[in-house]
């Protein structure tokens, strides 16, 4: 903090140690508060206007087509739970509209533009694992390399019937092909980059993730760790009933508000849903959460008819949009897809920030560059090492 106001100090004590000349010639040179012109001012305006009047008839065009696309996602629902059938035209087929006209005039006067919102502040490893001592006193058990973790997630992955080809394609694509079990999003090359989400492991956990899915899968964990104690003994049993008895106080937390993504979502804002997170750090418990995120998916495609085993790329398609878009998609009949644009499976703000979605625009060219993407990542390293624990 001290090292950004440092420079502005000697600035202002700089100024006040010039001699009146000297300070006058630096007063000069400030420009004025206004110096635009009255012509200059009107043109201005005129331009304003001009771009106020495009710009609104852009957003009315773009609101009726995201508006569209919500009204065809509601039928398409509604179609699925009468029995009927999905066909072409239930969505919509039009790409979504892209602003061409003029950028907003500059203010000549000098004005400042407002400015951007404040960025609300995102948690990383360090703030998981100090909210998690300070609000449940748990430490994860970290594991002694990452093979072992690796090793630990094949392990629990496979028990559960996810396939290698899935969980190491999946792995690639989230992580990065080398992603350490602490890796997250926007971080992924190191901590020289800054977080763009709480997106934590080998499959992107997001605060809100964990906490779902310790209300809904708490069992699970919870045998688990019960399993493990029945064959530990000394000092080992111990310290996994003491974690025992931490995990079913963070699940009694993650089952205080409704089982909703909302109600998750605002819960993994607080200091104990940051905590909980650091859940996906411990070598007994993390891998059983990366997991179940996955397993929740193919559940989800299984009770909604989908009876042949999923791609990688299907898989992810759940993964990165959610099961019911997801599933949207893997559903999908193949001669459809090269026709049916990606933003059917979107929210607008999310579509205008991926632009994946934006460039590889329809189904086809989504799953296919899904894919591809796949195919480079799975040749390095980590994806190497996580293949060969299973």
């Amino acid at each position: 903090m001290m090292r950004g106001r440092k420079p502005q100090l000697v600035c202002v004590l700089a100024l006040c140690l010039l001699p009146p000349l000297a300070a006058t010639v630096v007063h000069a040179q400030t420009p004025a508060k206004n110096s635009a012109t009255p012509q200059q001012m009107a043109e201005y305006r005129k331009k304003l206007l001009e771009y106020t009047a495009i710009r609104r008839a852009f957003d009315d065009e773009a609101e009726a087509y995201w508006n569209s696309i919500t009204e065809k996602r509601k039928a398409r629902n509604a179609k699925r739970r009468s029995g009927e059938a999905v066909v072409l035209p239930d969505y919509v087929l039009t790409q979504p509209p892209v602003y061409s006209g003029p950028p907003r005039p500059v203010d000549p006067s000098g004005a400042p533009p407002p400015p951007p919102p404040p960025r609300e502040p995102i948690p990383v490893v360090a703030d998981f694992l100090q909210n998690a001592l300070t609000q449940f006193q748990f430490a994860p058990r970290k594991p002694a390399n990452e093979i072992d973790y690796k090793r630990a997630y094949a392990k629990v992955a496979s028990s559960f019937g996810l396939t290698k080809d899935q969980a190491v394609r999946v792995y690639g694509f989230e992580s990065g092909g080398n992603g350490k079990y602490d890796v997250q999003a926007g971080l992924e090359s190191g901590q020289s980059g800054r977080a763009i989400s709480t997106a934590l492991g080998y499959n992107q956990l997001l605060t809100t993730n964990t906490i779902g899915l310790l209300a809904e899968h708490g069992g699970v964990v919870v045998k688990a760790l019960r399993d493990k104690i029945a064959q530990a003994s000394g000092a080992t049993r111990k310290d996994l009933e003491q974690k025992l008895a931490i995990v079913q106080h963070m699940i009694a937390f993650c089952k205080t508000v409704p089982n909703e993504w909302n109600a998750h979502e605002h819960l993994g804002k607080t200091a104990q849903g940051i905590g909980v997170h650091a859940l996906n750090l411990d070598i007994d418990v993390g891998p059983y959460l990366q997991t179940l995120k996955l397993m929740d998916s193919i559940d989800f495609a299984r009770r909604k008819g989908v009876t042949a085993q999923l791609s990688a790329a299907e898989l992810e398609m759940m993964n990165l949009t959610g099961d019911g878009n997801g599933f949207d998609m893997v559903s999908m009949p193949q001669a459809m897809r090269p026709q049916v644009p990606t933003s059917n499976f979107f929210q607008r703000k999310g579509y205008e920030r991926n632009p994946v979605a934006i460039r590889n625009n329809t189904v086809s060219k989504l799953i296919a560059a899904t894919d591809a993407k796949m195919d480079k990542e799975v040749q390095l390293q980590g994806a190497r090492d996580l293949a060969a624990g299973f």
